[in-house]
């Protein structure tokens, strides 16, 4: 049923929309929470971190330290939460199970959270992309999937990522045959030793991509053909070499993302899967019950199934009525576009930033977190944390704190994974 959105009251008294109740859309209401701004979190799914839980048998590259954002740690210990070991790693499962199930459940938060809730459009009430007099004075106008819109002082865009995943083509655009054949193809992280087992093992499965998505699959692949004899694993590349996925191994200050590069290095030494380097896929054909993906340049590779980990784009679709300026390569705000280019920079060594470089030309919209890096695959939850602490305190009008941004990240060898050109994962 539709809500009727007025144009009566002040701005002060209306909420800021979060959209995603992932761990930075959570985050950022313990902030709000805590800077005393009325706030509503709108989910698309049914249970928080609903992206988060697509990958829950994967383990994340930071320890907890770096996993729990400091405001919702806060709320959590007033309410007697039984922390984790600030050194463990957690998996993806255990992020949404023991961290943001507990924090969406306290009374802070819980009485703003809306589940099922699909934002589809975000406008200006009253006004569209062209009017300019009076435009910063309108609420933003959040339309959900249902016909309910929600007016809003600010917006705090949270979605990720994780629904828009890049496609198989080398160019940006999906290989020719590849919707076709989408039914043999996997995005990112599949269960292979759960859920997806059975359409594995005894297979022949081609993982396209070099970020730490793919190396996740590879070693699980390689785990699964210990136990089920005939599974057979390729690994195609779209550079010439392998090496910069291997990242920066012994050298990377976080030891399970080190081990995943050195991990998967071992597998390609010991020959426990086909490398193929140079393998751009312009078509994916359908042979029987398998797919054959055919390079740009008229190689083959034949298997039963496809793993496609090519990275993530952002959907900016929502935002169709609202002024942003993006930067043309990522497809993250200009400003911020040359601070975490993974051409340059790795998780590690990206600069502090806040609202000031996530502020749009459309006041009061921010995107934040895994969307907030456009096709950057280096972002880290820690970076998202402070993000929306700065964003809140500007918005209470607290620019001193707002503008005192700071980030304790690990360094690594390489973080970025030859993100251009052959589709990057991110450094959860």
């Amino acid at each position: 049923m539709m809500s009727n959105v007025s144009a009566g009251g002040s701005m002060d008294d209306r909420p800021v929309a979060v959209i995603g109740a992932g761990p930075v859309g959570l985050a950022a209401a313990a902030h709000l929470h805590e800077r005393g701004l009325p706030f509503v979190v709108l989910e698309a799914g049914d249970r928080v971190g609903a992206s988060v839980r697509q990958w829950a048998h994967v383990s994340v590259f930071s320890p907890w330290r770096y996993d729990i954002d400091a405001a919702a740690r806060r709320l959590l210990d007033e309410a007697g939460w039984a922390a984790p070991d600030d050194e463990g790693l957690p998996t993806g499962g255990q992020l949404a199970d023991d961290y943001l199930e507990p924090l969406a459940k306290l009374p802070a938060i819980a009485p703003h959270l809306r589940l099922g809730a699909r934002v589809t459009a975000i406008s200006r009430l009253g006004a569209d992309r062209v009017r300019t007099a009076g435009r910063d004075g309108l609420p933003f106008v959040v339309r959900l999937a249902d016909g309910t819109e929600i007016a809003a002082r600010a917006v705090i865009d949270a979605s990720g990522t994780w629904r828009t995943p890049n496609p198989l083509g080398v160019n940006g655009l999906p290989a020719h045959g590849e919707p076709e054949a989408a039914d043999l193809i996997d995005h990112a992280l599949p269960d292979v030793l759960g859920d997806a087992r059975e359409a594995h093992a005894g297979k022949h499965t081609v993982v396209v991509g070099s970020g730490h998505s793919a190396a996740n699959t590879l070693l699980d692949l390689a785990r699964l053909a210990e136990t089920e004899p005939g599974t057979r694993i390729t690994w195609a590349v779209r550079g010439g070499s392998a090496q910069r996925a291997f990242g920066g191994e012994e050298a990377d200050e976080l030891p399970a993302r080190g081990a995943l590069g050195s991990g998967l290095h071992a597998l390609v030494d010991a020959g426990k899967l086909t490398l193929v380097t140079g393998f751009g896929v312009h078509t994916v054909r359908r042979d029987g019950d398998g797919v054959t993906l055919i390079a740009a340049d008229g190689r083959t590779l034949a298997a039963d199934r496809v793993v496609s980990a090519t990275g993530f784009r952002p959907d900016h679709g929502i935002t169709g009525e609202l002024r942003l300026d993006v930067d043309p390569i990522l497809g993250c705000t200009r400003t911020l576009a040359d601070l975490i280019d993974p051409n340059e920079h790795s998780c590690g060594t990206v600069k502090p930033h806040g609202h000031r470089e996530l502020s749009q030309p459309e006041p009061g919209y921010y995107a934040v977190g895994m969307k907030s890096y456009g096709r950057a695959p280096t972002f880290l939850m820690a970076t998202g944390y402070e993000q929306v602490r700065s964003i809140a305190a500007a918005l209470a009008g607290d620019l001193a704190a707002a503008d005192d941004v700071r980030l304790d990240l690990p360094e690594t060898g390489v973080c970025s994974i030859d993100a251009v050109s052959s589709g990057g994962g991110c450094c959860s």
